[in-house]
């Protein structure tokens, strides 16, 4: 099954993200104005897909990044080791003051009607610094890469980011690999150097080289500045929304062959109702809907697409592959961190129904 995308059976990697290593930092329930204590956890949106994949679905992935050699470094690669990513590092040295660091993100969990607080230290951060030529694609993939995947908070950290995304693309096309985008926009993070115009320039111009999209209907609004159709949703649930852009976005990217995202309905931090729907090459699929109890809600939308990108590299059905996403992305709720505990298994239960 092609699914309209020409996949390789066989690679050195199945999967190569590019993107940002972060930790984040969690204290639980307990707002950050009262926090005495904090688990540390290791993320990064590319990197999420990227280590999922490895973890729950044994496939062999690689993760290009920034590295900054000091001890948060240190404990970000002894965590991108234990998923059983492989790293291909640009390296950057730390002065002991003030950087290149790891970015940092600050994310309580909320609880019951107070939702999460999320913000974020991304100064002087090592990925933001990334710039063409700081990979050697050609040998990265010589050994023969499947699929590669990128995303929007990458490309909004710098000026250059969204260069070296390009750059892989292009060198990711020349080679025969699938190629990915998870649109993931960051009013936060662009507002910093021009908004939403430049979002939609920049990422317009990674998209062009994109095969597969993940993004919901304000992604697609405000990282491809396509208008919203006049279409009134009747609820987080409802896909007429997101299936009335696909139009559109394929006008203006008529290359992509696949549009992907989750749907979903807060109650509250820890209750939610939970969808998941795909555009595969001009036929729509819609996940059923599950009532989650939510331990931890960062890294359910990784979660989907990894899910998502293993039904469409193992080849199976187009609606089973959107039930994989919706089971895994689901589970991943349950976890604390931004990463899988899961097990294949468990995953495919869920997305049969069990």
């Amino acid at each position: 099954m092609n699914y309209g995308l020409d996949i390789k059976p066989t690679g050195g990697l199945d999967l190569l993200s590019l993107g940002a290593l972060v930790h984040r930092l969690d204290p639980g329930t307990i707002p950050f104005r009262k926090a005495s204590e904090c688990k540390i956890h290791v993320s990064g949106g590319e990197f999420n897909v990227a280590a999922n994949l490895a973890d729950c679905f044994r496939l062999n992935t690689g993760i290009a990044t920034a590295m900054s050699d000091y001890p948060i470094g240190d404990l970000i690669a002894e965590r991108v080791r234990a998923m059983g990513v492989k790293p291909y590092y640009k390296h950057f040295a730390h002065n002991g003051v003030n950087g290149p660091n790891m970015a940092t993100v600050y994310s309580d969990r909320g609880y019951g009607l107070r939702a999460p607080v999320v913000f974020y230290n991304r100064s002087n951060e090592a990925a933001a610094l990334l710039k063409p030529g700081d990979f050697d694609w050609k040998a990265i993939f010589t050994g023969g890469v499947r699929w590669f995947h990128s995303g929007g908070i990458f490309a909004a950290l710098s000026e250059t980011t969204g260069q070296v995304i390009i750059e892989a693309m292009k060198a990711a096309k020349a080679a025969g690999a699938v190629t990915s985008f998870d649109l993931n926009y960051r009013a936060k993070l662009w507002n910093l150097w021009g908004g939403e115009d430049k979002a939609a320039e920049v990422i317009n111009g990674i998209v062009k080289y994109v095969d597969v999209l993940v993004g919901n209907e304000e992604d697609l609004q405000k990282g491809l500045g396509i208008p919203g159709p006049e279409v009134t949703a009747k609820s987080k649930l409802d896909p007429s929304v997101f299936f009335a852009m696909i139009g559109d976005v394929v006008k203006k990217h008529p290359q992509v062959k696949v549009v992907a995202t989750t749907l979903r309905e807060v109650h509250s931090t820890n209750r939610h109702s939970w969808s998941a729907v795909a555009w595969i090459n001009g036929q729509t699929f819609q996940a059923p809907t599950a009532e989650l109890e939510v331990f931890d809600r960062v890294g359910g939308g990784d979660g989907f697409a990894a899910g998502f990108f293993y039904g469409l590299l193992s080849g199976v059905a187009p609606e089973e592959a959107v039930k994989l996403g919706w089971a895994h992305g689901a589970l991943v709720t349950t976890y604390p961190g931004d990463t899988t505990m899961a097990t294949l298994a468990e995953v495919q239960n869920f997305a049969k129904g069990g």
